[in-house]
């Protein structure tokens, strides 16, 4: 079944031995962000991590790395632990075709069990906060489902947006926020103070797994991401209102902060170490005022540590990158096959696809790079034959070293945007973009000598699947 709070799914995961209990006494830094620095190199299976012993707190629980393998991303979509990367996306894929699912409109959410307003609201009393990398700015949220809405369309269900964005605290009820200029939540603040007006927002801590999910997925403006997480689930997701903003919030969220984002106030935020495993500096952003705190007795925060891939965020938007980026693009080409958009947020994307004629490959590198997603992210595009993986390293570098000619395989695109978080891009949130042909070349692209392939003895696939079963019986 469906998990409807991060609770439920922890329990899964110590059922399936995904789950590590640290119970001796830690030092809040660095033992927390070192003990999630290093969880995700246990392999496909790492643990989530869970600490409820951390000294200078008394009543601390905190959950790391929740979603930091694959093991764990399948447990979160309800897949045995065991299931394979590709086999996940494509499962990811399949369900995508549900949506959209309804949510279920829930009372009694258990973040309300508890509240602060006014003079009361402090973030230090409710989040046993601590830094994650050396050089970051402050203490941070930066797993948390952020809630805004179209302020000029406030009924529109489709134009609220769940977002996954940093937020650096700067007070006990102030936050830096960082939405980049190609998010939602970016476009939603600039409608409302384009008028003068705050903007309402609610961020939902410690929530179900397929919420964080899909609110990292790059969705349409106007497509909700509970009726994808719905289509993921394959039940209505649980949601309820949040009683200060409106908002719709999850229901079964651990804390959930309510305020507004202040109209035409900028302040230095960052440093920060980001998921492109270099610190972003500090920059002018947006500034949040909570003016309400509802939360479970004794919650458990959740966060998750991000730098030199592979860390958690990797896995957390690997396969929600992926999918989407293959229905937009398969949507107007039907020859795509598969997108592996897994390394660095889709920052490098590789594509499969069969070919209409010479420079389709090309075409369709490009036409990845004005996806809603690719306009910030994909800045480099592979582009490979329909019979190679994208998914399978080594036969991408092989497409790559036998079929590139740089004379004529390499197209670079000066001067396009990217996401203000490239630490390559000059100036900042500008760069070039490169679209790799890695594939055979068709009529009337002639060149090469590409007439004669080695193909797969006709037995391998019985020998492959005889072998691993004689391993297996070791």
């Amino acid at each position: 079944m469906p998990y409807d709070d991060l609770r439920s799914y922890l329990a899964e995961l110590g059922r399936h031995g995904q789950l590590l209990h640290v119970t001796e006494e830690v030092a809040a830094e660095p033992d927390l962000a070192a003990a999630a620095n290093a969880a995700p190199r246990l392999g496909e299976h790492a643990p989530a991590l869970y600490f409820d012993n951390v000294t200078g707190f008394t009543d601390a629980k905190i959950a790391l790395n929740v979603h930091g393998s694959w093991a764990n991303h399948a447990l979160a979509l309800g897949l045995p632990p065991a299931t394979s990367p590709k086999d996940q996306v494509e499962e990811f894929s399949r369900r995508w075709q549900d949506f959209p699912v309804e949510p279920e409109r829930r009372e009694n959410p258990p973040w309300a069990e508890e509240t602060l307003t006014g003079d009361e609201v402090d973030l230090f009393k409710v989040l046993p906060l601590f830094r994650l990398n050396d050089g970051d700015g402050g203490f941070y949220i930066d797993k948390a489902a952020i809630i805004t809405r179209d302020p000029q369309e406030p009924d529109n269900f489709g134009k609220q947006n769940v977002g996954i964005y940093r937020m650096q605290v700067k007070g006990r009820n102030r936050l830096g926020f960082q939405p980049v200029p190609m998010h939602d939540a970016a476009i939603h603040l600039r409608k409302a103070e384009e008028h003068g007006e705050d903007l309402p927002i609610a961020i939902a801590l410690g929530n179900e797994p397929v919420i964080s999910i899909v609110a990292a997925t790059p969705l349409g403006y106007d497509e909700s991401e509970y009726h994808l997480a719905g289509a993921l689930r394959g039940v209505p997701a649980p949601i309820a209102t949040a009683p200060l903003t409106g908002l719709d919030v999850p229901w079964g969220s651990e804390v959930v902060l309510e305020g507004a984002v202040i109209a035409r106030t900028r302040e230095i935020e960052g440093p920060f170490g980001e998921f492109t495993g270099h610190y972003s500096g500090g920059r002018r952003m947006p500034v949040v005022r909570i003016d309400k705190i509802s939360y479970r007795r004794s919650p458990i925060f959740e966060t998750l540590y991000l730098g030199m891939p592979w860390t958690e965020v990797d896995f957390l938007t690997a396969a929600n990158t992926c999918v989407p980026l293959h229905q937009q693009l398969k949507a107007e080409f039907p020859e795509v096959q598969a997108v592996n958009a897994t390394h660095t947020h889709g920052m490098l994307v590789v594509i499969s696809t069969k070919k209409r004629y010479g420079g389709f490959a090309k075409a369709l590198g490009t036409r990845a790079m004005s996806t809603p997603h690719g306009l910030g992210y994909c800045k480099i595009v592979i582009v490979v034959d329909e019979d190679i993986d994208p998914f399978n390293l080594p036969q991408v570098m092989w497409a790559l070293s036998t079929k590139v000619n740089p004379a004529g395989d390499l197209v670079t695109l000066p001067n396009f945007p990217i996401m203000g978080l490239d630490p390559g891009a000059q100036p900042q949130g500008i760069t070039d973009r490169l679209v790799i042909d890695a594939t055979t070349p068709v009529s009337p692209d002639h060149r090469g000598h590409y007439t004669q392939p080695v193909t797969d003895v006709p037995e391998t696939p019985y020998w492959a699947a005889k072998l691993t079963a004689l391993r297996a019986a070791r």
